[in-house]
C-alpha cells in the first residue's frame, strides 16, 4: 500500500465533540491519517460526555468519519477505491469487512468513487442519511470541501476554520 508514511500525507485530522449544545473541533496528530486503530484511540480517549467523532481529510483525495462506540465504531468512507492506495481506507473496509476494491490502480482515474460504511453516522446530530448522500456524492469537490459541508450543516464551520487556520490547512 502507499502513502503509509504521515509526512508524506496531505490533509488534516480532527476530532469533534458537542457537550451542553456547543461545539469544539481540536486537530489530531497527522498519524491519525495512516490507521484506523490510531485514530480511534485518540477519540476514544477523548472521554466526553458528548458525542464525539472525528473528520479525516487523506490528501485532499477521501475523509473519513469515525464516531467512537463501544462495541465498534460507525464509519464512513467517502471513496472506497481508495483503499486500492491508502492505508487507513483499507482500514476502514476491513472494519466494515468488505473487501478493497479489485482494481487495477492504474485504472483508477476510470472508475467512479462510492462510499462505504454509514451514510447517517451523524444523522443523530443533525446531517440526515440523504444530505450526507448528497455531499458524499459531489465528487467535483475536494474532501476539505465535503468536510466544510458537513461542518457547516452542523453548525461548527467557525470552529472548524479556526483549526484549520492554525494548521495552515
Amino acid at each position: 500500500m502507499a502513502a503509509a508514511d504521515s509526512d508524506d500525507l496531505d490533509g488534516f485530522a480532527v476530532a469533534v465533540v458537542r457537550e451542553e449544545g456547543k461545539w469544539s473541533v481540536t486537530a489530531m496528530d497527522s498519524a491519525a491519517l495512516t490507521g484506523l486503530d490510531d485514530a480511534e484511540k485518540r477519540l476514544r480517549d477523548m472521554r466526553s460526555a458528548g458525542a464525539v467523532f472525528g473528520l479525516l481529510d487523506v490528501d485532499d483525495e477521501f475523509f473519513v468519519v469515525i464516531r467512537p462506540a463501544p462495541s465498534r465504531s460507525r464509519l464512513l468512507l467517502s471513496d472506497a477505491t481508495a483503499a486500492i492506495d491508502y492505508d487507513i481506507a483499507a482500514d476502514v473496509l476491513d472494519s466494515l469487512n468488505i473487501d478493497v476494491p479489485d482494481i487495477d490502480s492504474d485504472d483508477l482515474d476510470d472508475v467512479d468513487p462510492w462510499e462505504e460504511g454509514d451514510l447517517g453516522v451523524l444523522s443523530d446530530l443533525g446531517l440526515p442519511e440523504s444530505v450526507m448522500s448528497v455531499i458524499v456524492g459531489d465528487t467535483d469537490l475536494y474532501a476539505d470541501e465535503q468536510i466544510g459541508m458537513i461542518a457547516a450543516r452542523l453548525g461548527f464551520a467557525d470552529e472548524l476554520s479556526a483549526v484549520l487556520d492554525r494548521l495552515g490547512h
